[in-house]
């Protein structure tokens, strides 16, 4: 069982008013600029629907109207892939077989027709969908495949199809560390693909998954993802298979920082990993590490000489009702703690945990050092949460004392000098 959100306060828009960009505010009332770096600014992205072109349950002309009225700036249809293509491609097959080139074709058209630059983003995507290996949203491409036409024992088929000329798109590991063992080669790297693999499913539906399958022997899918080398983003996403897109309370989403709310503008954004997962509406975060965004390299020096300090900030709001909430802001490391799976920890190394009130604008961003070591690995995840609702009922020890995980942001990667 998923744990239960907190309250939101207001879970809805603001009643019927139009969403103002130029006074810098979202459906919400939250502002879109950060107060930690100029330039882009905040869109609320959900980047994986369904709908009844493939195992959904609503009308895929429904879905962008939806999802739009429902404050989101961006979103996406990502019906499944799994095998119709090549059985039953002369023919409309939709349903749990997947989508076919003729629903591929509608999803490319009703996102044409829904995209409104400067107000509301709509892509077309497709959800890879293997039985061993997992399924994995792709925004962008040209064209679209599926298990059957790329299947094999490894991963390389569906690799090899993404790197072929012309396709373009850009990637993301869905709700990891649920299925089989071979779940995306157990994150094998291919370097070929890391810039275009710029995410991984954080927050699926109303979970986290920090703890998937850790309760047993599993490494958590954060820690196996980013120890193999990928550079993936963080995203929350609603994966939607009803017809009420973006309505409910306590699902994932997204939050991108964008420098124009186009297509281009959002798939820039996921390509630099300016991104966080959210499971709260009209969240707003944004990070720093050392002077660095979330997403970006940190210069450290005295390679070799053990742990320094850094300084983290963090932008957080959710507008009035928000000010002077208690939440916590978590400093994620790798683990060398042995144990789990091939000898790892299960759960990443909880290097710092930081109680904090949420801050009006006129109160300064929350700011704090933290003693990193380069040694222990590349990569920081900064995790919010609420402790004053229930955690995760996978969680333990001190994971259980920090309560319901609200955000992650994308990571920073250590680079020492």
């Amino acid at each position: 069982m998923p744990e239960a959100p907190p309250p939101e306060g207001s879970g809805e828009p603001r009643g019927g008013a139009p969403v103002d960009r130029a006074e810098g505010l979202d459906a919400w009332g939250t502002s879109r600029r950060s107060r930690l770096f100029p330039g882009p600014f905040l869109v609320h992205a959900d980047l994986h629907n369904h709908t009844q072109l493939s195992d959904g349950r609503g009308d895929p002309a429904d879905t962008f109207p939806a999802l739009r009225a429902a404050g989101l700036d961006a979103a996406a249809i990502t019906d499944h892939a799994r095998w119709a293509s090549v059985l039953f491609d002369l023919f409309d097959a939709p349903g749990a077989i997947g989508i076919d080139r003729h629903a591929w074709a509608r999803t490319r058209e009703l996102a044409d027709q829904a995209d409104d630059p400067g107000v509301f983003v709509a892509l077309a995507g497709f959800e890879w969908s293997h039985a061993l290996h997992g399924h994995m949203n792709v925004w962008g491409s040209r064209r679209h495949t599926d298990a059957l036409r790329t299947f094999g024992p490894r991963m390389a088929a569906f690799w090899r199809w993404l790197e072929g000329p012309g396709e373009g798109g850009l990637a993301t590991f869905n709700h990891p560390g649920t299925g089989g063992p071979r779940r995306f080669g157990r994150f094998h790297h291919r370097p070929a693909m890391t810039r275009r693999l710029v995410g991984m499913e954080i927050f699926n539906k109303t979970h986290d998954y920090l703890f998937q399958g850790t309760d047993g022997r599993a490494v958590s899918p954060l820690v196996e993802c980013l120890d193999a080398g990928w550079r993936a983003g963080l995203l929350g996403v609603t994966d939607e298979h009803g017809s009420d897109w973006g309505v409910p309370d306590g699902k994932g989403r997204a939050g991108l920082w964008v420098h124009e709310l186009s297509r281009a503008g959002v798939l820039e954004a996921l390509l630099a990993r300016r991104v966080f997962a959210s499971r709260t509406k009209g969240l707003r975060l944004d990070a720093a590490c050392a002077g660095v965004r979330m997403g970006g390299t940190v210069p450290l020096t005295r390679a070799g000489h053990g742990p320094q300090p850094v300084r983290v900030e963090v932008d957080l709001d959710r507008g009035p009702s928000w000010w002077g909430r208690r939440l916590n802001v978590q400093v994620l490391r790798p683990s060398s703690t042995p144990g789990g799976a091939r000898g790892r920890a299960r759960l990443p190394t909880l290097a710092a945990a930081v109680e904090v009130a949420l801050p009006s604008p006129e109160e300064p961003v929350v700011s704090f050092e933290v003693d990193v070591d380069p040694a222990a690995g590349p990569w920081l995840v900064l995790r919010v949460s609420d402790p004053s609702a229930p955690a995760d009922p996978r969680a333990s020890g001190p994971w259980a004392e920090l309560g319901y995980g609200l955000a992650y942001a994308s990571p920073f990667w250590l680079a020492s000098s």
